[in-house]
């Protein structure tokens, strides 16, 4: 019994078959009703008004496929197998299949691996394909935004501030750095004396200030002394290269990170106390492993919603299928400002989304009595 459960039968040939085609088909459309709107206009504009060569155009809208896969990977084999099903139900190739002794699991199964196949290669996509393009297109290459950073010491008192005005991947410019007194004045911490250097260098034990001028202040708040000095240093050891990535990355989107790079600046950003920070980055861990599980759940869905008696109303399922796309995708954001601010935890906001599919499963199955 067991060896004809997993026997590859032609039932299973076709359906997958089936179900594959219309899966491609269905990437097709959602890639084209994503990029046409914005992407392909930005580029159709650019050919005419920059002048920019076709070849350059063709790049743009290549480099936004990965991006579009991402989201379309799962949309694409839930409306492919609720397509396939429906339509194998309206002809009655459903019922024939399972009164020859199949049941729906069974049935279902050559979809389920179909599935688990584009789950990796959705994982992938997400892990390789976009982080690599990012690279290309030269993502956070630069950026014009502040950055503060304040140190502190065992005692979680402020000891240091450091404000950047200007940074890039590879060189951090414009700095101004506080150096904190152990003086207070109305519950205020006051300066001991303030630091503005043009650049640092980024060494293995510190930051390196070639030059800067300081402006030493008394505990009244006054300047004393103004003095130009040389090779200063800053954020030595670890500290140094665990402040130049939370630089590096505050400005980069999560989607241009490597699965190994997010779970390195999560754990930057838990070691140094940004606890927002941490939390929504954490979420993102997580949902970049859980996210691509919502091909499988979708493939079994799709199924579930496209089976129905031969004259029975289809529409309920299509809008069902693009109802729950629509409330996964529009969710995804407030779970993650639920991870980043505490109200629930980053596992459980990042799988809440899959549990639920997961219930709705079984819940399909009882209302279809299948």
């Amino acid at each position: 019994m067991k060896k004809n459960v997993l026997k590859i039968s032609i039932f299973d040939k076709y359906i997958f078959k089936q179900v594959l085609m219309a899966t491609l088909v269905c990437l097709l459309l959602f890639i084209i009703v994503w990029i046409a709107p914005e992407t392909l206009v930005k580029a159709i504009k650019k050919i005419f008004t920059e002048n920019l060569p076709i070849i350059d155009a063709v790049k743009i809208l290549v480099y936004e496929l990965p991006i579009v896969l991402g989201k379309a990977i799962p949309v694409g084999i839930f409306l492919g197998s609720l397509f396939t099903f429906d339509k194998l139900s309206k002809n009655s190739e459903l019922s024939i299949l399972r009164g020859i002794g199949l049941s729906f699991n069974r049935i279902m199964a050559p979809v389920l691996v179909l599935g688990v196949a584009l789950t990796f290669l959705c994982f992938l996509v997400s892990d390789k394909m976009i982080p690599h393009v990012a690279k290309i297109k030269g993502e956070g290459a630069r950026y014009n935004k502040h950055f503060v950073y304040i140190q502190k010491n065992e005692k979680q008192i402020p000891t240091r501030g450091v404000i950047i005005s200007n940074f890039t991947d590879k060189g951090i410019k414009n700095l101004i750095v506080l150096n904190f007194s152990n003086e207070k004045y109305d519950d205020a911490m006051t300066f001991k004396s303030i630091l503005f250097a043009p650049e640092a260098i980024l060494k293995d034990d510190c930051w390196l200030l070639p030059t800067a001028k300081e402006y030493t202040i008394n505990k009244n708040g006054i300047y004393t002394d103004i003095k130009n000095i040389k090779n200063y240093k800053i954020l030595e050891g670890k500290l140094a290269g665990d402040v130049h990535q939370m630089i590096v990355n505050s400005t980069r989107k999560e989607r241009y990170f490597t699965t190994a790079e997010l779970g390195k600046y999560k754990d930057i950003l838990k070691e140094q106390d940004f606890t927002d920070e941490y939390n929504y980055t954490l979420a993102k861990f997580y949902q970049r492993y859980l996210h691509p599980l919502t091909c499988i759940l979708f493939a079994a869905i799709g199924c579930l919603l496209g089976f129905s008696p031969p004259r029975s109303q289809r529409l309920i399922g299509f809008t069902v299928a693009v109802g729950m796309i629509f409330a996964y995708y529009i969710t995804l954001p407030f779970f993650d400002l639920m991870a980043q601010k505490g109200a629930m935890p980053p596992f459980l906001a990042a799988a809440f989304p899959i549990f639920a599919f997961f219930v709705s499963i079984f819940v399909i199955k009882k209302v279809k009595d299948l």
